[in-house]
């Protein structure tokens, strides 16, 4: 992990009490002490992003919070976050949690239910053998202490979780992962935990859970590659991007890749 720098921890701080307001990069840059170009490059550094993209994606979160904690309308959700178009809104809303806001609002059964279709349902681990046109990304999911619950592992195309990663998994416990038939690119390995006495809320809005993330980018490069990571699980820290995409969205895909599969395989 890197070393977090308190200024960098002050600069989310100063974004998060200002999340409805303008911001501008030369104001939080002054705030901390920075010059802008200064401040660029440690933010990217300690987050992954730019500030301007930690901002956007912080006030979607918090149109998560608002969305559920609230009777606010959409459009008035859109509005506490600067978003005066409700279409421009929903658009990226959907972009990146994966469902529409009211869809989203909608979403505490769908948490609980899949949560408990995951962990009790019995199925054959999920996989596909290399082929000619994919590579291999494989490796461990470790954990301080046992989890009870479901561990979300993924690779996305940006160093956030937000939109459906383009390879992922769950697992019940930590353990192996692996990933075959990888297209050449540039992923972001991401990870994340819920336990089974987790509430609804709780999933549908994950500030608490454990997870990690790489820093450096996994670049696939040959049809015939392998990589292999080792992942532990951590606490979250100040400088984690939110988590945008849904996780009861991406229990849901998975069970139905997991049904599909085993029905496939026994007609």
């Amino acid at each position: 992990m890197i070393q977090p720098k308190p200024e960098i921890d002050e600069a989310i701080l100063f974004i998060h009490a200002h999340l409805c307001d303008p911001l501008s990069l030369k104001q939080i840059a002054r705030h901390v002490g920075y010059s802008p170009y200064h401040f660029i490059r440690l933010f990217k550094a300690q987050t992954g992003l730019t500030p301007q993209y930690y901002i956007s994606s912080a006030r979607l979160q918090k149109a998560k919070e608002l969305l559920l904690q609230t009777n606010l309308t959409v459009r008035d959700v859109a509005l506490e976050i600067g978003q005066q178009s409700i279409g421009t809104f929903t658009t990226r809303f959907a972009d990146k949690v994966g469902v529409t806001p009211a869809h989203f609002r909608d979403q505490h059964i769908l948490a609980e239910t899949g949560l408990q279709s995951v962990l009790s349902e019995s199925r054959e681990p999920f996989s596909t053998e290399i082929g000619p046109n994919g590579a291999i990304i494989s490796g461990r999911v470790n954990a301080e202490s046992p989890i009870h619950g479901v561990i979300f592992i993924g690779l996305f195309l940006r160093p956030i979780p937000d939109a459906i990663p383009a390879y992922g998994t769950l697992l019940t416990s930590p353990g192996p992962f692996r990933f075959s038939n990888v297209k050449p690119g540039t992923y972001y390995l991401m990870a994340t935990s819920v336990s089974s006495d987790m509430r609804s809320t709780d999933i549908l809005l994950p500030h608490r859970t454990l997870r990690t993330r790489f820093h450096e980018p996994i670049v696939v490069s040959s049809h015939h590659q392998r990589i292999d990571k080792e992942v532990a699980l951590y606490p979250p820290s100040m400088g984690d991007p939110p988590i945008l995409i849904s996780l009861p969205l991406l229990m849901q895909r998975f069970m139905a890749r997991q049904r599909f599969f085993l029905e496939k395989k026994c007609p």
